[in-house]
């Protein structure tokens, strides 16, 4: 029934169905709480932490799927490369823990969250996980005081932490009916209104758009990786999996239809499909409930899917940003940091 519900509400935000419309008044409720929020930001009344490092914000103004896990991931080897000293936070989405603390590479999902312990198991660099961005910010840089660049995974909407540069993921399909939650998939409305607060400005903004880009934003195309890999560390090249006649792609995700069909794309057979809520932890599930087929998930599932079937094999996802991307990001993060250093010296 959530399944069916979830497909449903997918349907309507994509067109506008009348069964949707007694879902507008909390839609325009949901406006006018957004705009306050932002009001009381702009005006000072609530306090915007602005930490003495530069923070990137990675997100979207549409539910679920924008591609934020591959681009945090993008731009932190982007930094790297560049020889900054990159730190992640991330709200640790879905997890059982409510305490702010670092993601260590063996850290249980339960505890971390399964997007949280992917960027530390493949950036490399220090991620921290908590309910507060901005106490996020701060525990990452009690420990590693180096740090000069923050990358948020989603945070876009929330204006209690300042952010230098903003990134924002788009699908190729656009704003859906254009409506915000719960009436269409807008968190927030786009384009954004005039009042600034936290950092938030047209100027700060680099939207990312999979497929064919608007004028003024940025190509990303994303693919499977050309191996995939089990719970022992073993591998294989997603070619041999073709000839596999009994394959079941399992995603927790929110978009996992775009995952079954890449893997069609990359000619596996798929004899049958899963798709569950994204996020979701596999409580209660065993392997037997799977049934008897070599299982194919995503990296994010793949941590928990693990503890159950480390049998399964997981398939990374990579993706290419142009280069005027990337241009724009470091011409962006050095303005932020000409306006601090000019501060300083103000003083």
């Amino acid at each position: 029934m959530r399944r069916l519900a979830t497909q449903l509400l997918l349907c309507a935000w994509q067109g506008r169905a009348p069964w949707a419309w007694p879902l507008r008044p909390i839609a325009w409720f949901y406006r006018l709480l957004l705009t306050l929020r932002r009001a009381l930001f702009a005006l000072d009344w609530r306090k915007v932490e602005q930490p003495a490092v530069c923070v990137v914000i990675v997100g979207n103004v549409v539910v679920g799927g924008g591609g934020k896990t591959p681009t945090v991931l993008s731009v932190v080897d982007h930094l790297r490369a560049q020889g900054w000293a990159v730190g992640i936070i991330s709200t640790g989405y879905g997890r059982r823990a409510h305490a702010t603390l670092e993601v260590f590479a063996d850290a249980p999902v339960h505890c971390v969250g399964d997007e949280a312990l992917l960027l530390r198991q493949r950036s490399g660099v220090p991620v921290f996980v908590g309910p507060s961005r901005a106490r996020s910010v701060q525990a990452l840089l009690r420990a590693y005081p180096a740090t000069r660049i923050v990358v948020c995974d989603d945070g876009l909407q929330d204006f209690s932490l300042y952010r230098d540069v903003e990134i924002c993921m788009m699908h190729g399909d656009g704003l859906g009916n254009g409506l915000l939650l719960p009436a269409g998939p807008l968190r927030e409305s786009w384009p954004r209104p005039a009042l600034a607060c936290a950092g938030v400005d047209d100027g700060r903004i680099l939207v990312v758009r999979s497929g064919a880009p608007h004028p003024g934003e940025f190509a990303t195309h994303r693919r499977l990786g050309p191996n995939a890999r089990r719970a022992d560390g073993s591998t294989c090249s997603l070619s041999s999996l073709q000839t596999d006649p009994a394959l079941k792609a399992v995603a927790a995700i929110a978009r996992p239809t775009a995952f079954f069909a890449m893997l069609q794309a990359a000619g596996l057979q798929l004899a049958a499909q899963e798709a569950l809520p994204d996020h979701a932890d596999f409580q209660g599930r065993t392997r037997a409930s799977f049934g008897n087929y070599t299982l194919v998930c995503t990296e994010k599932d793949a941590a928990k899917l693990w503890e159950l079937a480390p049998d399964a094999w997981a398939v990374p996802l990579e993706q290419d940003l142009e280069p005027g991307f990337y241009t724009a990001l470091d011409a962006r993060i050095a303005a932020a940091w000409a306006g601090r250093l000019s501060s300083l010296h103000g003083h």
